[in-house]
């Protein structure tokens, strides 16, 4: 299974913000996908819809920016990715081009079943377990909450 590449930014957007400080450390956009090697655009899709699921949160104005919530923190990552993949199928059978096999043919369940154990392994962990000591260094850049936010 290959997840989006919008769940991917998704993923690293949280683990980007999981080695901060908080709420009281906010981060832009623009430097996650600096630091993520993405674009700009493609990670704010992606915290918009972590923003709606309610896993981060963000504030405008100079002292704005993106933070980890305590929902963020704390639910799952199978969780999460079923909710960035919209806990779709592997395999499309019906839709515009419809399988002439899908009303007797196993692979689609076959397939649900590995899927399903593919997110119960993810249910096992937390994002605190994808960041350690070797990601802190890597992405944690220190912003002070009274200053503007490093953009450059």
């Amino acid at each position: 299974m290959q997840l989006s590449r919008f769940t991917d930014l998704g993923l690293r957007a949280l683990m980007r913000l999981a080695v901060g400080d908080g709420a009281e450390e906010r981060v832009t956009v623009k430097l996650i996908a600096r630091q993520v090697n993405a674009s700009e655009n493609y990670v704010a899709k992606a915290v918009s819809r972590l923003a709606e699921l309610g896993y981060v949160e963000s504030q405008r104005g100079r002292t704005g920016g993106i933070f980890l919530t305590q929902a963020g923190r704390t639910t799952t990552i199978g969780v999460i990715v079923r909710q960035l993949e919209c806990d779709s199928e592997v395999i499309e059978c019906v839709g515009d081009s419809p399988c002439p096999l899908a009303d007797a043919c196993r692979l689609r369940g076959v397939l649900a079943t590995a899927q399903n154990a593919f997110y119960r392994e993810l249910d096992r962990y937390l994002l605190a377990d994808l960041v350690d000591q070797r990601t802190v260094d890597l992405l944690y850049v220190p912003v002070f909450p009274a200053r503007n936010l490093i953009d450059t």
